[in-house]
């Protein structure tokens, strides 16, 4: 049986850190990925699946500043994922704990936690939605999920994680070699650089053309598929809840200096405004480029 080369106790065991699994291609989360305001790497992670790598976080700061490494993750796939049409996986660490949420458009993110010794700290009912909103087997998928949230005197916090990327592989998720959960931040930057092509740099800048990207006509954008036909009330609908659920979203993200929470309520707002304006047009009876009202 192989030495785990992270012994527990040790420094690097002890380092927190995260991964963020989007279920789409590299080319869909490039333009997304800049709202987040930190510095990443982006690379592909199997079929249909990215992996967005942080060369730090806001975990890193200073002894009493900084944020728990959940937090900031979960605040980081929210943003991502109200903005797209595909579902985003934060996976995290720390020397306490481990855990993953999942962030699938506007519904409630969902999550699961292990204790450092692995001792479950969720609830069952979270990994059957996780496994539900990823289209996973309900009966294999499941079965291997339940595993993770049985009793294991064996598999500490670290080890479920990848007993959860084990059964994701079967939903097409292949991890570069080296990017491993549960190893420092330092050691996954440094594993990603030695990835053979395919690999982007991430700046922390920009949430203007971020958002410009994603109202591009077409399939690179997100204007179809937001908005209902001509008419439709639901449209009128999201684009009010938008708007309301993105005013304090935005504000408790500034208060908090969450950039995931502020990047998530700026999408929402966008989105909302645009979509109301958009119906306003269309109600008119005004024609769009390239189409009829």
């Amino acid at each position: 049986m192989p030495t785990d080369p992270f012994p527990r106790g040790s420094r690097a065991a002890s380092a927190p850190g995260a991964l963020l699994l989007c279920r789409a291609d590299p080319e869909s989360v490039a333009p997304l990925a800049p709202l987040l305001g930190e510095r990443m790497v982006l690379t592909r992670a199997g079929e249909r699946w990215s992996v967005l790598v942080p060369e730090g976080g806001p975990w890193e700061a200073a002894a009493g500043d900084g944020e728990p490494v959940d937090r900031v993750v979960a605040g980081w796939a929210v943003a991502l994922a109200v903005g797209s049409a595909w579902p985003v996986l934060a996976l995290w660490w720390d020397a306490d704990r481990a855990g993953f949420t999942l962030a699938s458009g506007f519904r409630r993110p969902v999550g699961y936690v292990w204790l450092a010794n692995g001792t479950p700290a969720g609830e069952d009912e979270a990994m059957r939605t996780f496994a539900a909103r990823l289209g996973l087997d309900p009966v294999l998928d499941m079965q291997s999920l339940e595993r993770l949230t049985a009793a294991d005197s064996e598999a500490d916090a670290r080890a479920r994680l990848r007993g959860l990327i084990a059964v994701l592989t079967r939903a097409g998720v292949e991890l570069p070699d080296g990017l491993t959960p549960g190893v420092s931040a330092e050691r996954l930057s440094s594993a990603v650089a030695g990835v053979a092509g395919g690999v982007r740099p991430v700046e922390g800048a920009g949430w203007r053309e971020a958002v410009r990207a994603e109202f591009e006509p077409g399939e690179g954008g997100r204007l179809g598929a937001w908005l209902p036909g001509s008419g439709d009330p639901r449209a009128r609908w999201l684009g009010l809840a938008q708007v309301a659920t993105g005013v304090p979203a935005m504000a408790w993200g500034v208060w908090r200096r969450r950039g995931g929470w502020v990047a998530a309520g700026v999408l929402l707002l966008a989105h909302g405004a645009l979509g109301l304006a958009y119906e306003g047009v269309r109600g008119r009876g005004w024609g769009m480029r390239g189409g009829t009202a």
